[in-house]
C-alpha cells in the first residue's frame, strides 16, 4: 500500500523517517552519541598483536589460567561433597509436601536415601568429604567447597551449555572465551583455550559448550586429544618443508592483508589470518607440550599414568598442567563422555555409576593440587571442580538406588588462584535437596571465577547486535567470602 502524503514532497513516510535519521537530525544525533563516548566505547580493538595477545587485568589478581574439571553428567553432592545426617534419619519416606515442586522429568519420584559410602574429616579444617574422593579429601585444606550452587535446566543438554556460557540457549561465548577475550594468553604458540573431552564421547550438547559465540573465532576452545597427535592434521604434507611451508603463509599473509585493508572491520578474515599463523607455531610448540614422556616416572605414578582406571584423566590433568605452565589461560578437562551411565549421570545406581567415575578422577585431581603446589602455580592456577547440576536426595524409586538430576542445589569446589581452602560456603537444607543459605547461581559463579583472574564480569562487555553482552547478561554477584 503506497502511503504517499503530498506534505511530504513526494516520499513515503518511511522514505521521510529515513532522511530525518540519516540528514541533519542524524548528524545532532551523532554528535550527542560521540559526546557520550559511544563510538569510542564500541569501536573495534586495535588487533595488529592479535587477538590472542597478552591484556592488562581490570585489577590485580593472583590467578592468572584456569583449570575446570567438568564432571559431565551431574555428580551427586549428597555422596560427594555435602554430607546430610538427616538422609540416614528418615531413610525410606517421601520427600516433604512443601518440596514436591521439582520437575522429575518424567521420571519416578523415590524415597530418601543415605549416602551410599561414608564421609570423614579431611586436612585441619576438618572439611567433610566421602569415601568416592578420599585422595582429595587429603587436599581438603586448599578447597573452598560451595555447596549452595543452583542453576536454570534440569536437562543435561541445556544446563550443562548454561554451566559453559550462562544460557541455556546456544550461541552464547563460553566462559574459557570470556576469559580470553579478556585477558588474551601469555604462550602466542599455544591455543589460549584448550578442551580436553573424554574418550567415551563428548557432552550431549556438543561444541557450543566452547564456542565463541557472537565473538571472534579466535576465541573459541580448541580440542586437544590426550594420546596421539593432539589436534588432527595439524602437522603439514611430508613433501612440504618448513621454508616452503613459511613462504606459502607469507604469501596467503599478504594477499589477505591487501583484501581486508579494502574492507576494513573484518573481524572474519582477521580471525582467520591469526589462525593460520597459530597453527603453524602450534606445529612445533604443542607436540613438546602435551609429551608427557618428558615427566618423571615418580610424577606419572603420582597422577595414576600408564595403569587403569586412571590412565586417561590422569593424562588430561598432567597435560592441563603443562598447558598452564607455557602460559595457557583457560583448560577444560572433561570425565564422562556420550549420554548416561557412560557419564555421571548415575539414574542407575549410584554406587556403580560414582565408583566408577570417582574411582577414574581422584588420583588424578590430587596429583594435580599436589604438583600445582610443589611447582609453585597452585596460586597462579585457579582449579574448578563440578558438574552441569547435582542430584536428588532420593532414590528414583523403591529398591532404585539410582538419583534423578537437581539443579536446585549442588555442590562445586575451587582451589588455588586466590581462593581461601579449607572453608564450605552456602548450604542446601537438611536433605540436601535445595539451596537455601548463600544461594550461589551459575551468574555468580561465573562473576566470581572472572573476579579471580582480575576481570571485573561487569565491565567485560562486547558489543553485538546494539547491546553490551556480558557473560553474567544482568545478573551475577561475586562471592566474596571465598576469596583470600
Amino acid at each position: 500500500m503506497n502511503h504517499r502524503q503530498s506534505g511530504c514532497a513526494g516520499h513515503t513516510r518511511r522514505e521521510f523517517v529515513w532522511e530525518m535519521g540519516a540528514g541533519f537530525a542524524g548528524l545532532a544525533l551523532t554528535s550527542l552519541l560521540d559526546a557520550d563516548g559511544f563510538f569510542t566505547r564500541h569501536a573495534k580493538g586495535n588487533e595488529s598483536a592479535g587477538p590472542l595477545a597478552p591484556k592488562p587485568a581490570h585489577f590485580p589478581t593472583k590467578a592468572k589460567s584456569v583449570i575446570f574439571l567438568m564432571m559431565n553428567g551431574g555428580p551427586s553432592q549428597v555422596d560427594t561433597f555435602d554430607y546430610k545426617p538427616a538422609l540416614a534419619k528418615y531413610a525410606g519416606k517421601t520427600l516433604p509436601a512443601d518440596k514436591k515442586f521439582i520437575n522429575s522429568g518424567g521420571r519416578k519420584v523415590g524415597f530418601l536415601t543415605p549416602a551410599f559410602r561414608k564421609f570423614a574429616p579431611g586436612g585441619k579444617s576438618g572439611l567433610l568429604i566421602s569415601d568416592y574422593f578420599p585422595r582429595v579429601r587429603a587436599h581438603a585444606d586448599k578447597l573452598a567447597v560451595i555447596r549452595s550452587c543452583h542453576t536454570d535446566s534440569h536437562a543435561h543438554g541445556s544446563a550443562l551449555v548454561a554451566m559453559n556460557t550462562g544460557k541455556t540457549f546456544i550461541g552464547r561465548p563460553s566462559l574459557g572465551s570470556w576469559a580470553v577475550y579478556g585477558l588474551g594468553t601469555e604462550n602466542q604458540n599455544l591455543p589460549g583455550y584448550v578442551v580436553l573431552l573424554d574418550h567415551r564421547g563428548g557432552p550431549i550438547s556438543g561444541q557450543p559448550n566452547w564456542a565463541s559465540g557472537f565473538m571472534s573465532a579466535a576465541y573459541s576452545g580448541t580440542l586437544f586429544r590426550p594420546a596421539g597427535d593432539p589436534i588432527l592434521d595439524l602437522r603439514g604434507p611430508a613433501v612440504l618443508d618448513k621454508t616452503a611451508q613459511r613462504s606459502q603463509l607469507d604469501l596467503l599473509a599478504k594477499l589477505n592483508a591487501d583484501h581486508l585493508a579494502s574492507r576494513p572491520g573484518g573481524s572474519e578474515l582477521a580471525a582467520r589470518i591469526s589462525s593460520y599463523e597459530l597453527a603453524f607455531r602450534m606445529q612445533s610448540a604443542t607436540p613438546e607440550a602435551v609429551d608427557l614422556s618428558q615427566e618423571s616416572q615418580t610424577t606419572r605414578d603420582a597422577y595414576g599414568l600408564d595403569r587403569q582406571p586412571t590412565d586417561e584423566f590422569a593424562r588430561k590433568c598432567l597435560i592441563a598442567r603443562r598447558l598452564v605452565e607455557r602460559g595457557v589461560r583457560f583448560v577444560q578437562c572433561y570425565s564422562g563422555g556420550g549420554h548416561l551411565e557412560d557419564t555421571w549421570d548415575a539414574h542407575q545406581s549410584i554406587e556403580k555409576n560414582h565408583g566408577q567415575h570417582a574411582g577414574e578422577v581422584d588420583q588424578p585431581i590430587a596429583a594435580l593440587l599436589e604438583d600445582l603446589e610443589r611447582r609453585g602455580l597452585l596460586d597462579s592456577t585457579l582449579v574448578v571442580w563440578g558438574g552441569e547440576f547435582g542430584r536428588m536426595p532420593f532414590s528414583e524409586g523403591k529398591g532404585e538406588p539410582g538419583r534423578n538430576h537437581n539443579p536446585y542445589g549442588f555442590t562445586m569446589w575451587m582451589a588455588g588462584g586466590g581462593v581461601k581452602g579449607g572453608i564450605a560456603y552456602g548450604e542446601t537444607d537438611e536433605l540436601g535437596f535445595q539451596a537455601v543459605t548463600n544461594r550461589v547461581h551459575l551468574h555468580d559463579l561465573h562473576a566470581t571465577i572472572l573476579a579471580l583472574l582480575g576481570l571485573n564480569h561487569e565491565r567485560l562487555t562486547y558489543f553485538h547486535q546494539g547491546r553490551d553482552e556480558r557473560l553474567t547478561d544482568v545478573y551475577g554477584k561475586v562471592v566474596k567470602d571465598i576469596i583470600a
